[in-house]
């Protein structure tokens, strides 16, 4: 007799709501307990049989699959854009609950990855450092959008600078627009030591890694990169091909078809009709696909290393810039996964003059 039974969790800061359903997809049990490590394990321990547990990816998600993971059978944290059939009938966290106990009964669930825990300050320091980044790269916009409002031409990098700071606020000629910018420029000069800390504290953590050694050798994949990249990913196994990596990664081509069978003479044949373009995917992950589209963008200039000749000679074949860049991240992150997955070296003689 079958006892598994498949526990639905719709999570939220201060309740869990929570259905559990046998096989047969009966109802078992209905409640609503607190979001408190343990009653959430006192919970746990009170059912027998094995254990199925689901709850989308959200805020509380990394801490509630690291509690529950020692106590059940499996967790499967899903992405809750996927999670189409939520969205029909009446909502509310009960029904919730129930649909998510019926969908990971049916293994309709998409998972989000919760594994290597190996990484996790790895990646809590990825994510503080991208935040800062992102942060400063605001403030820096906010600051020529003062100087733009007021007709001063502002390209390039001279207005962030220190030295040259003084002559830029005096082409403000009114005074609380000056003010503005002065204040704009002390969140500068600290989000600014704020990344240079936490950059420190980034490379320093990645150092413990092992792969950092094999990736740090592929062209255009420098410390900073190869951290991020370790943080984000955490283990190559995660992606079998390099098609699912390109497809997490926002690199994988979207393909569209129908009609692809027809009779003839009585025989099955497949038309052989060429499947539809339709882009790149649009769910995934866009620090990964900004991290290797910068590495191509970057090694496209560069025409005395590997890579900048690989784009060379997609140039010369008559691709068009753009799709060039793009082969080449695609080939980057196929490089990338091979190496760290088997552990090689980096061998230019092996990189393949042809499209990713």
């Amino acid at each position: 007799m079958d006892n598994r039974k498949y526990i639905g969790m719709d999570v939220h800061q201060a309740s869990i709501s929570i259905a559990v359903s046998d096989a047969a997809g009966k109802v078992l049990m209905e409640c609503i307990i607190e979001t408190k490590a343990a009653t959430v394990l006192e919970f746990i321990q009170g059912l027998r049989g094995s254990l199925w547990v689901t709850f989308e990816e959200g805020t509380s998600a990394a801490w509630l699959y690291d509690l529950l993971k020692p106590h059940v059978t499996k967790v499967v944290v899903c992405d809750p854009r996927k999670n189409a059939l939520l969205k029909a009938g009446n909502k509310n966290d009960r029904v919730d609950a129930r649909k998510l106990s019926d969908l990971l009964r049916a293994g309709l669930l998409t998972p989000v990855y919760h594994g290597e825990s190996g990484a996790r300050t790895l990646r809590e320091l990825s994510r503080s450092y991208l935040a800062a980044s992102k942060d400063l790269t605001r403030v820096m916009n906010r600051l020529k959008a003062i100087y733009r409002s007021w007709a001063i031409p502002c390209a390039g990098q001279q207005v962030y600078s220190p030295r040259h700071r003084a002559a830029w606020l005096e082409k403000l000629r009114e005074a609380g627009v000056r003010r503005r910018a002065e204040r704009t420029y002390q969140q500068l000069d600290f989000l600014m030591e704020i990344r240079k800390e936490t950059r420190k504290e980034l490379l320093a953590e990645s150092r413990k890694h092992p792969a950092r050694q094999l990736l740090e050798q592929i062209p255009r994949l420098g410390p900073i990169r190869v951290a991020l990249l370790i943080a984000l990913i955490q283990t190559p196994h995660r992606f079998r091909t390099k098609r699912q990596l390109w497809n997490y990664c926002g690199l994988g081509l979207r393909t569209r078809s129908s009609g692809e069978y027809r009779y003839t003479g009585g025989q099955l044949q497949h038309a052989r009709k060429p499947p539809a373009l339709r882009g790149l995917n649009v769910n995934h992950n866009h620090d990964l696909k900004n991290l290797f589209k910068s590495a191509a963008t970057q090694a496209g200039t560069c025409k005395d290393d590997p890579l900048g000749e690989f784009y060379q000679n997609l140039l010369a074949r008559g691709m068009e810039p753009p799709m060039a860049r793009l082969t080449l991240a695609r080939k980057i992150a196929a490089i990338a996964l091979k190496i760290w997955k088997k552990g090689e070296r980096f061998d230019p003689a092996k990189l393949k003059q042809q499209a990713a």
